[in-house]
């Protein structure tokens, strides 16, 4: 039986790869970005359905995930991947900026995660997956935002890992420690200070397949060369 996987704040990076190497193995596949206009070409090469939504909006997100029991049907797997940035001098951000920034970035993670996981616990079992940062882990200057957003994030999914894991709901937080290549086609000079986002989908995958006796719940991903 085909299993079916939601990737949510879809674009042409690291969501791309994961929609190709989830549909080579046999997943059907739902893509979710504010605009689908800009995801058209992906969702036809995927053989996708194609979904809009806000996921800063609880009405919003409430409606897609309804719109995905009608069209998709049930998830196996659902994948977490916006973010918002707005940086600066903790004296001179926007309040409004800021608030836009953690709706997307951590907000929106707690609602989807809210809306899958009252499906998934019904049905008894599934997987929510979140993509972290080095800021999930690292605050930098002029960057509390960002900051803010992604370690909010990651303590959700750990939260969530030990809340859900007992019933059969796996929880994944990825730190996508470093940037991500952003070339179809990466050279070896790209990949000595970028990570190559088939690579990276790889381990998301591999991480949906962890035998259940030994889940983990955080992945942290790194370029090779780094200096740490």
């Amino acid at each position: 039986m085909s299993k079916n996987v939601l990737i949510i704040g879809v674009g042409g990076g690291l969501s791309a790869s994961l929609a190709r190497i989830f549909k080579a193995n046999g997943f059907s596949i739902g893509l979710v970005s504010r605009n689908i206009k800009k995801i058209k070409s992906l969702g036809f090469e995927v053989s996708g359905e194609l979904f809009q939504c806000d996921v800063s909006d609880s009405s919003e997100v409430q409606k897609v995930f309804n719109e995905v029991d009608m069209r998709l049907g049930a998830l196996d797997l659902v994948i977490y991947n916006p973010s918002k940035r707005t940086a600066g001098s903790i004296v001179d951000l926007d309040i409004h900026d800021v608030k836009s920034a953690m709706d997307t970035t951590c907000y929106g993670g707690f609602l989807v995660a809210q809306q899958a996981a009252k499906r998934m616990l019904k049905r008894g079992s599934g997987a929510i997956f979140f993509t972290g940062a080095s800021a999930s882990v690292k605050g930098f200057p002029n960057s509390s935002v960002f900051a803010m957003g992604k370690f909010g994030l990651r303590g959700l999914a750990q939260s969530l890992a030990r809340e859900l894991h007992p019933k059969n709901i796996h929880i994944g937080h990825f730190i996508i420690d470093g940037s991500i290549a952003r070339f179809s086609e990466p050279n070896e000079k790209d990949l000595q200070s970028n990570l190559d986002p088939d690579e990276i989908a790889k381990s998301y995958l591999h991480f949906f397949m962890q035998n259940k006796s030994c889940w983990s719940w955080e992945l942290e991903l790194r370029p090779w060369l780094e200096k740490f």
